[in-house]
């Protein structure tokens, strides 16, 4: 069994293989979609130009061209199960996370009858539903008018899960679950304080919710104006 460091070696060693068979598909990427054949020409140089649009991203080669430090974490692996008329079938669901940790985040899901195969599917899910937030720093403790956390209030609801985010002031960092914290971490947020209701042990459920939250502050206007006054 290899030991810490090695762990990490291999870990490394196999990111850095996916990075560059990554930059690989892209070069002999062709794009199906008006909006793929755009980026691939540098006509659009950012993701938030596609998001003014208001069409949906349909190729996940289109994020790693324009968020090419994108970082994933499976939340979940669960078995799911499907009766049919002969049997019953089992396949593995795994929900993913992914960001840049600047204000780019996506929630996906993914289902095969093997793990691998549904990781990779969450993760091209993901990409395909990115969101961008704006943060900020809506905490009437902290004087530092930075983008370190949450410029007000959120909160929303999935199933039974309930979540509620909360602006911090710096240094507090995130004060929350496993589950919400990795999907704060990867959108940017360094300080918050966040409260879970219902059914919290339901990790899609929770995720789905924190995503959904943060989706609020897309298309606010005037996002300082609704900060709190200092």
């Amino acid at each position: 069994m290899p030991g810490k460091f090695g762990y990490k070696r291999d870990r490394r060693d196999r990111r850095d293989r996916r990075d560059e068979e990554q930059v690989n598909l892209l070069a002999q990427w062709e794009p199906k979609t008006k909006i793929g054949q755009q980026v691939k020409n540098a006509q659009i140089t950012r993701i938030e130009q596609i998001f003014a649009t208001g069409k949906p991203i349909k190729e996940t080669e289109i994020i790693d061209t324009l968020i090419p430090n994108l970082e994933d974490n499976v939340l979940e692996i669960a078995s799911v199960q499907r009766m049919t008329k002969n049997n019953r079938k089992q396949k593995y669901r795994a929900t993913v996370v992914v960001g840049d940790r600047n204000g780019h985040i996506g929630l996906g899901v993914g289902r095969d009858v093997e793990a691998r195969p549904a990781i990779d599917s969450g993760i091209k899910d993901a990409k395909k539903h990115m969101i961008s937030i704006s943060l900020g720093c809506g905490s009437q403790e902290c004087n530092c008018n930075s983008s370190h956390s949450l410029p007000l209030k959120l909160s929303a609801k999935c199933g039974s899960a309930h979540v509620i985010l909360k602006p911090a002031p710096k240094g507090v960092g995130i004060v929350a679950g496993e589950t919400v914290k990795s999907v704060l971490e990867l959108a940017g947020v360094k300080d918050v304080w966040t409260f879970s209701r219902g059914r919290t042990r339901d990790v899609y459920n929770v995720a789905l919710a924190t995503y959904k939250a943060l989706d609020k502050l897309y298309g606010l206007k005037n996002i300082e104006a609704l900060q709190v006054k200092k």
